[in-house]
């Protein structure tokens, strides 16, 4: 149930996620069936622990993901744009 849950996460990510669950993941209303299974069929605190994996995966997924601006050497002012 673990896994179709977070397979139908995965194939609808294109679209807008509407429903809220634990740990503040968010996932579209498509899957809201394959999360009742899901949420019936393991117990709350493993829910939880999933919940909060995925999230912390799918941040770290943005972070390598996202635009050079937050990784690599950062550019400071230089010395000739200050006025002595």
């Amino acid at each position: 149930a673990r896994d179709a849950f977070y397979a139908c996460v995965e194939k609808h990510a294109d679209k807008k996620p509407t429903e809220i669950a634990t740990m503040g993941l968010l996932f579209p209303a498509d899957c809201k069936k394959s999360r009742a299974q899901y949420v019936s069929s393991c117990r709350p605190s493993w829910v939880r622990h999933f919940d909060r994996q995925h999230c912390a995966k799918k941040r770290v997924q943005r972070l390598l993901d996202g635009d050079d601006d937050g990784r690599g050497p950062m550019s400071l002012p230089q010395p000739y744009t200050f006025k002595q």
